[in-house]
């Protein structure tokens, strides 16, 4: 492996994040924190030190590994990397951040090829990663690079992008971020799900779950969330469609609670068949009371056409209001090309609060 310039150290999981040996790992989550604020000015995509300690330990599904550089006393930059097992084996994720006192020197790109070389190393053939970006760019303005779908863009001259074209990855999509204030103004969803139901008439009832799938609905909620690997738009970017199975949707749901995370769970099953059609996920966490976090939402595409994701969504969304009176934001990403599901973000409230670039690069 080449020599790098910065002695890159790997930082090992604690046990708990109280734990003796949790020094490290606090202090990484210091700096991811620090390193979220620099860029959006708020903790909204920060997570709690207990989610961060649940998703980053391996899984049947995924390996992830973590690294960071020690300067001047203190963590100052950081990357990891993630592997699939199960699918996308010859594909790794990873990402690089630097403080911004810190840039210029070189450790990002000793990041960078320490992360590469770990991935040819075990035989990947594709590396992806991403950039951030604040809305405060006029996305359809001059100096915006598009990616190949020719949806959405990203600030040419941004640092990270400059990054990332220097280390030959290609920007293949852009994802919008989107936020959503609480509470909604006046008779907002009353108005959106009268105009669905007209469409979906009664062909379709709406259930909902906290946390935990009814065991009689587990194996068809597996079937979608493998479809969220194959129906969603993903641009240019190399995914293989993920297997799911009963055991792989209870593995997600224990580590969520594990995280400290409520997820409310909406579904629309069609009366005729019994079949679930759609399903949409809305989380909170105790440590960010102020946000709700909106996950995956899809409609199997045999039942499209029927406002499903709309109704999901409400339903979801009065479930919050209901029971999480302090939340004051929802926050979700949607591929910048997934023109109706970003429909339906857009009649509830939702506006852009920035865009994340899609790379990949061939090895």
């Amino acid at each position: 492996m080449t020599a790098l310039p910065y002695l890159i150290e790997p930082l090992v999981l604690p046990a708990a994040v109280d734990s003796p040996d949790a020094g490290a790992f606090r202090e990484f989550g210091e700096l991811s924190d620090a390193l979220v604020l620099e860029t959006w000015g708020n903790a909204d995509r920060s997570s709690p030190q207990e989610a961060r300690l649940q998703y980053w330990r391996d899984n049947p599904y995924t390996q992830l590994r973590l690294f960071f550089v020690w300067l001047d006393g203190r963590m100052v930059a950081r990357s990891w990397i993630r592997f699939g097992i199960q699918e996308n084996v010859h594909t790794a994720v990873l990402h690089v951040n630097v403080l911004a006192e810190f840039s210029g020197r070189g450790i990002g790109r000793a990041l960078l090829r320490h992360a590469e070389e770990l991935a040819a190393a075990r035989g990947c053939t594709t590396l992806q990663t991403f950039t951030e970006h604040p809305a405060d760019f006029d996305a359809g303005g001059a100096g915006v690079l598009k990616p190949e779908t020719g949806t959405g863009g990203v600030p040419a001259a941004a640092r990270g992008v400059r990054f990332a074209l220097a280390a030959g990855y290609r920007l293949e999509q852009v994802e919008r971020f989107s936020a959503l204030e609480l509470p909604l103004a006046g008779d907002t969803l009353a108005a959106l799900e009268t105009e669905a139901l007209e469409k979906s008439g009664e062909q379709y009832e709406l259930l909902h779950w906290t946390d935990r799938c009814p065991d009689g609905l587990a194996q068809q909620l597996a079937v979608l969330m493998s479809r969220m690997s194959t129906d969603t738009p993903v641009g240019a970017l190399n995914y293989d469609e993920e297997s799911w199975d009963v055991a792989r949707v209870r593995h997600v749901e224990d580590t969520w609670q594990k995280a400290g995370l409520a997820s409310l769970v909406a579904g629309a099953r069609h009366r005729a068949t019994g079949e679930l059609a759609a399903y949409s996920v809305l989380q909170v966490s105790d440590a960010k009371p102020w946000l709700a976090n909106q996950d995956d939402t899809l409609v199997a595409s045999h039942h499209r056409g029927h406002r499903l994701g709309m109704l999901v969504k409400i339903l979801n969304i009065r479930r919050l209001l209901a029971g999480y009176p302090g939340v004051e934001r929802i926050i979700t990403f949607n591929a910048a090309e997934n023109d109706h599901m970003l429909a339906i973000n857009v009649a509830l409230g939702f506006h852009p609060e920035g865009y994340d670039g899609e790379w990949q690069k061939a090895l």
